[in-house]
């Protein structure tokens, strides 16, 4: 399985409650770890049992060196494709509350980050993409469309790539707050459209007039941090696996769940390891 995009470096605060501006809190826990919509979908891939490569942009700052080892331990394989920048990794600050799991993020993401090199597409029997790196996004969905590959869209935003790239996705998984310019994603050629609503049920619908929902598993939520990037990876391990559109929904929903009761960014992988492994 193929994953391209972005990859940060993730600072998580777990406090009591969020802070009011100008105020200070002391925190309960610190966690440093990747992160990024297509890395934490790389974990969860991993996490799943399927052979995941991360496609990005690290480069050699100290700040990289700790992404790249947590996802070593995780299971991903990490090819960088700009290994010589001396610039830091893009970081995210974050800070989960408590009692609810609720979170805020403030991050740079890949803003400004460009490379100029052509891009490997490895074996791969599904490709995910989070669109962070536009001429990445499209020279990997691009040799995935000539070798019949399908394709999975994050698509969390707009992003002006989407011009160009839906027409190339099988599979576009978008977030409640997606909103794209006229016309629709299936107008555009993408044949599945998925939208996720937090605890509300997925919808999903066909370019040839299908369509339905799928409830969520009802959970104490403890930790929101990345549980859309995770439910796109156990998506796309779906995808590879070849089940049904509600299957492979009702799969990413359970795996998701898991996810979020959880506290901490990476102690769920222990929970999902290997869960219908094929």
């Amino acid at each position: 399985m193929l994953l391209a995009g972005l990859c940060t470096v993730d600072v998580v605060q777990r406090v009591a409650e969020l802070p009011a501006p100008g105020e200070k809190v002391q925190s309960l826990r610190v966690d440093v770890a990747a992160g990024g919509p297509a890395t934490n979908a790389a974990v969860t891939a991993a996490a799943l049992g399927a052979e995941a490569t991360l496609l990005t942009v690290l480069g050699a700052h100290p700040l990289a060196a700790l992404a790249r080892a947590d996802l070593e331990t995780c299971g991903v394989e990490v090819v960088d494709l700009d290994p010589s920048r001396s610039d830091p990794p893009p970081v995210s600050a974050v800070a989960v509350r408590d009692r609810d799991g609720e979170r805020t993020v403030v991050s740079r993401n890949a803003g400004g980050r460009h490379f100029h090199v052509k891009v490997p597409l490895l074996t791969a029997d599904v490709v995910l993409l989070d669109g962070h790196y536009p001429e990445l996004a499209l020279d990997v969905a691009r040799q995935a469309r000539a070798a019949g590959v399908p394709v999975v869209l994050d698509a969390g935003s707009w992003k002006p790539v989407l011009d160009e790239l839906l027409p190339l996705v099988d599979v576009a998984a978008c977030s409640a707050h997606f909103r794209a310019p006229e016309p629709g994603l299936h107008q555009r050629g993408v044949p599945t459209v998925i939208t996720t609503s937090g605890p509300g049920p997925v919808r999903w619908s066909t370019a040839d007039g299908d369509s339905g929902e799928v409830p969520v598993p009802s959970v104490e939520a403890r930790d929101t941090l990345g549980a859309g990037d995770v439910w796109h990876g156990a998506l796309a391990v779906a995808v590879a696996r070849r089940l049904t559109v509600t299957d492979r929904i009702r799969f990413a929903n359970e795996v998701a769940a898991e996810r979020v009761r959880l506290v901490g960014p990476r102690s769920w992988t222990t929970a999902i390891a290997g869960r219908n492994r094929t």
